[in-house]
């Protein structure tokens, strides 16, 4: 072979070693993988193991109860969030405004969400206990009739557990559409008002627009949340009456008492229908 056939010969590129950086820099990462993988990784791969036989689903289907908690998931997600998501958009307009006395209320208005949940809930049905609780002696004090069993009915009980979320979660939300309220420049409000706009035409022109794309966002993130979220239904009713009131975070607490761990982490697998899309879809829009 000629010379000049060797030198066009191709090479392998040489291999190139780690600097020291870069290889305390892998070093240091490993204890999050690490961590990653014991308490992340492994209790969902876990999980799925144990609800891989499909006659649990079997079974979970022809359990009565599944069926009306799947529609009292839906329920929840349908009417509590979007209450919620609204009635934060409305006061995050009346908290904006630079006034000291509004500035003290939102200090307690904030106070739901930043005090410990067993508390605040537990408080809240002790309120509405039928035979001493405070809602009933107001009412009825000055008559000699009993007041309702308020957690007894299933309506009024889901009910309720929906106005807790709300009640809970509320100020987090509104401190979200505050912040995005103002991101928006004021000079464009100030445009309008010479303009003669209207408060509803401020909303529909220029507020709206410059939020909407944080507040379906905010909306799909707050699906995710609420479909995990339990202390809501289970510290309020239990899952009663008759454990009419579960939603799909407080069956699997019920299967795991009743020692059916399998039932269990095939309830919460069922809802990856439900989660995963919503996590797609706000992935989608984070990364616009």
């Amino acid at each position: 072979m000629s010379t000049a056939a060797l030198s066009a010969a191709p090479t392998d590129p040489p291999v190139k070693s780690l600097s020291t950086w870069q290889f305390w820099g892998r070093m240091l990462v490993l204890p999050y993988l690490l961590v990653f993988a014991v308490f992340v990784l492994y209790p969902v791969g876990y999980g799925l193991w144990l609800a891989r036989h499909p006659e649990s689903y079997v079974k979970l289907f022809d359990d009565p109860i599944f069926f009306r908690t799947a529609v009292n998931t839906i329920v929840f997600l349908v009417v509590a969030i979007n209450l919620k998501m609204v009635v934060a958009m409305v006061l995050s307009g009346f908290f904006v405004q630079a006034r000291w006395w509004i500035k003290v209320l939102s200090v307690i208005f904030i106070l739901p969400w930043a005090l410990p949940s067993i508390p605040t809930i537990l408080s809240v049905r002790f309120m509405l206990n039928p035979e001493w609780g405070v809602i009933n002696s107001l009412i009825f004090r000055m008559t000699a009739l009993d007041g309702p069993n308020w957690l007894n009915d299933p309506t009024l009980a889901l009910g309720f557990s929906m106005l807790m979320h709300v009640w809970k979660s509320l100020p987090f939300w509104t401190l979200i559409l505050i912040a995005g309220r103002l991101a928006i420049p004021t000079e464009q409000y100030e445009a309008a008002a010479v303009d003669g706009a209207s408060n509803w035409q401020k909303f529909r022109f220029i507020t709206w627009p410059s939020m909407r794309q944080l507040y379906l966002t905010s909306t799909i993130l707050s699906m995710i949340w609420t479909l995990g979220d339990f202390n809501s239904v289970y510290l309020l009713t239990g899952g009663g009456p008759a454990d009419l009131t579960h939603v799909l975070a407080t069956l699997g607490i019920r299967y795991l008492r009743l020692d059916q761990v399998d039932l269990a982490m095939a309830s919460i697998v069922v809802a990856l229908p439900l989660v995963l899309p919503l996590v797609y879809f706000m992935m989608k829009r984070l990364s616009k």
